[in-house]
């Protein structure tokens, strides 16, 4: 045992490098490809395909499709907030803020796979642990937008930027479950700009 210990060569800078190329073009093709129909749609060897691969690089860099999904999933997320980061810097007042972030994000395209992603981790536990992580970044990303717009802006939250940013997604994102198992209504009957409380001086509070 010890003599194969010592002969494990170990890995190369350059192959954690293309591995970690590899992994990044699998997730960014099937986002790709998930923009057009549902992952269940998709079969392995188009998603390798698709991203310079082959399919049993799916497997051995996560596992299983439905885990490449996943993180296909809430990278087009990562992206949909990034942009939508943009639009709320462009509010000019706190209202118009909470208003035009609820409606942009009602609208975001990755919202369906994400949906999907969030019931994968609910059916399949082995997947949780990749949801919660993302959900994490999320999370992070958010409070840091949060924060810069505080200071910028001089404006302020009824409750800290962490439980805000929180309570936020939950609301976003609990909707678009709730509809999609068949909930009457859409989200558009949704009030998400009433789950932030970020406000101005003008507003007072």
């Amino acid at each position: 045992m010890e003599k194969k210990r010592s002969e494990a060569r170990p890995v190369s800078a350059g192959s954690r490098d293309r591995g970690r190329a590899t992994r990044r073009r699998l997730i960014e093709a099937a986002a790709r490809l998930c923009e057009g129909r549902p992952g269940s749609e998709l079969s392995v060897a188009e998603i390798a395909k698709a991203a310079g691969a082959f399919p049993n690089q799916v497997t051995y860099y996560f596992g299983s499709k439905d885990s490449l999904l996943v993180h296909a999933a809430f990278l087009g997320l990562l992206h949909d907030a990034r942009r939508i980061e943009r639009i709320g810097r462009q509010a000019p007042d706190a209202a118009a803020f909470r208003r035009n972030i609820a409606r942009a994000v009602l609208a975001m395209p990755s919202l369906p796979s994400v949906a999907r992603a969030l019931a994968a981790g609910i059916s399949r536990p082995e997947l949780a642990p990749v949801v919660d992580r993302h959900l994490r970044l999320l999370f992070r990303q958010s409070e840091r937008f949060m924060g810069q717009v505080l200071d910028d802006r001089g404006w302020r939250t009824r409750r800290p930027p962490g439980v805000e940013v929180r309570t936020f997604w939950s609301t976003a994102l609990g909707a678009v479950l709730l509809v999609r198992a068949g909930a009457h209504g859409t989200v558009a009957d949704l009030d998400l700009a009433g789950a932030l409380t970020l406000h101005d001086e003008a507003e007072g509070g």
